[in-house]
């Protein structure tokens, strides 16, 4: 068994497709480059246009032929438990895997894995307690039921930021649903999803269920345009998000979306300067600001706004920048050069545009390789600028004075966002009053929260759709209404 990276992968040169393990038709390749480094550190197979053809024809017979969708969601679930047991014991490897390929922190990667596994688990649980059938009243028949069937064959596509997690929380409520699953997670962190589909295959799942296929974005859109694919599930760039919903709609298709956001947290009057400053410098630089959900706008009064942003400055300036395997370091790279260049493009912009850079903006000068950037301090943001209504997707944050709450909420709700965001002060009543009034599908008190059993998905421009808990498992569901003239058997 080949080692990459400090992950061992059966078979990286191959795809899994229809049970069996397949060399891509074309012969492609991925690079996985470490961004500590910038060197490339493992090599996984590409799917081309054909594999993905194959890949949705295999889940396609799975589905309408093969036993999965008719087993008993309990029975399902069996398979859910036996591959969280199986990946959890393959959890540093894991762990190891997220490090090298987007240089995130050994110390934060346990919980990340234990996230992925948990919602495997939680998808079995789920299934066992979900409302598939219920009996409802209707004058046009003696039994009116109404059921929910699987919707068919999923396309599972998954970003580069957390992607073990994030595949486990699509493969697990599809799955759960009695649905066949297409895996093409994101080229830049390939290995998780080689890992998931072994515990498939160490589970038993039955041929065709589960398929993997790494690729390229061209290759991607070819299999969303797939017909055979009845439904795209999705975290990722808004852009890539559009396209999505546009190609799904243009053919009925069905598809959840969970894409970017520009979340803001409001800084109530009774809220002290100290534990705000730390909380927004110690959220930002969370997975070196790459995170959906980031709350990348704070909106204080403008009577404390030059005092915040003195003690944000402070607290940022203690925040270790440094390589991914060293003890002390609090913030690792960027994920891929790419990435640097954009946020060193949005610090540009917002110089260009008046914001007034307090903190950061370069790249360290003590790392002399490695795709790095200092925690980043914005004041005086205007909110109609570009940093303040982009997604940056980096350490980066816009500081926003307000007038008073009214003038704070319109704010936060002056964006073509809406995925999450905080209200900070110590009044639970308050925070919900605020809560109420911002347009974001999750919001929390005193900072950056999220509960993957929960419904989590966003308004606007940040998505469609919600992903956890029942919410999550309706969507992998369709509804079908059943008229009797009396009631079956297992119901009497």
């Amino acid at each position: 068994m080949p080692e990459q990276a400090g992950v061992n992968i059966a078979h990286p040169d191959k795809l899994h497709i229809g049970g069996k393990w397949v060399s891509p038709a074309e012969g492609g390749t991925i690079d996985i480059v470490n961004p500590n480094s910038e060197s490339v550190v493992a090599t996984v197979a590409a799917a081309g246009n054909s594999d993905m053809d194959a890949a949705a024809a295999a889940a396609r017979e799975a589905f309408e032929t093969g036993p999965w969708p008719n087993m008993s969601p309990k029975e399902r679930g069996t398979y859910l438990r036996a591959m969280a047991d199986w990946l959890e014991g393959r959890a540093g490897e894991l762990g190891a895997a997220w490090t090298a390929q987007i240089g995130a922190l050994p110390k934060i990667a346990p919980m990340i894995v234990g996230e992925g596994v948990n919602g495997l688990r939680g998808s079995a649980e789920l299934a066992e307690t979900f409302e598939f059938e219920r009996r409802a009243q209707s004058p046009v028949a003696e039994c009116a039921m109404i059921v929910r069937e699987p919707v068919g064959v999923v396309a599972a596509i998954t970003p580069w930021n957390a992607p073990f997690p994030i595949m486990c929380n699509k493969i697990g409520p599809a799955l759960a649903a009695g649905c066949t699953v297409v895996m093409k997670p994101s080229p830049e962190t390939p290995m998780e999803a080689y890992l998931i589909m072994e515990a498939a295959e160490a589970a038993g799942l039955p041929p065709g269920v589960l398929n993997l296929v790494p690729s390229e974005r061209d290759a991607a859109d070819h299999l969303v345009n797939n017909p055979n694919i009845d439904k795209v599930a999705f975290t990722g760039s808004t852009v890539a998000g559009r396209r999505i919903a546009t190609v799904c709609g243009d053919r009925m298709a069905r598809y959840t979306l969970e894409l970017g956001g520009k979340s803001a947290a409001i800084v109530l009057d009774d809220f002290p300067t100290e534990i705000a400053a730390k909380i927004l410098a110690n959220t930002i630089t969370v997975f070196s600001g790459q995170v959906c959900a980031m709350l990348s706008r704070a909106i204080v009064p403008k009577s404390r706004h030059d005092e915040m942003a003195e003690a944000i400055a402070s607290e940022m300036q203690t925040i270790k920048v440094g390589y991914s395997d060293a003890e002390d370091t609090m913030m690792g790279p960027l994920a891929m050069k790419r990435q640097l260049e954009r946020v060193e493009g949005y610090i540009e912009k917002g110089q260009a545009e008046g914001a007034e850079l307090v903190q950061g903006g370069h790249r360290p000068s003590h790392l002399n390789h490695g795709y790095f950037m200092e925690p980043t301090l914005f004041a005086n943001v205007d909110n109609r600028s570009t940093i303040a209504q982009e997604e940056i997707f980096g350490p980066v944050l816009s500081l926003i004075p307000a007038d008073d709450l009214d003038d704070a909420i319109r704010i936060a709700n002056e964006s073509q966002y809406g995925l999450s965001g905080a209200v900070m002060t110590n009044n639970p009543d308050e925070a919900y009053r605020v809560s109420r009034r911002v347009r974001t599908g999750v919001i929390g008190q005193n900072g950056m929260r999220a509960d993957f059993n929960l419904p989590f998905g966003g308004f606007k421009l940040s998505g469609v759709g919600r992903e956890g808990g029942a919410e999550g498992m309706m969507a992998y569901l369709e509804t079908k209404t059943v008229l009797l003239d009396g009631a079956p058997s297992h119901l009497q």
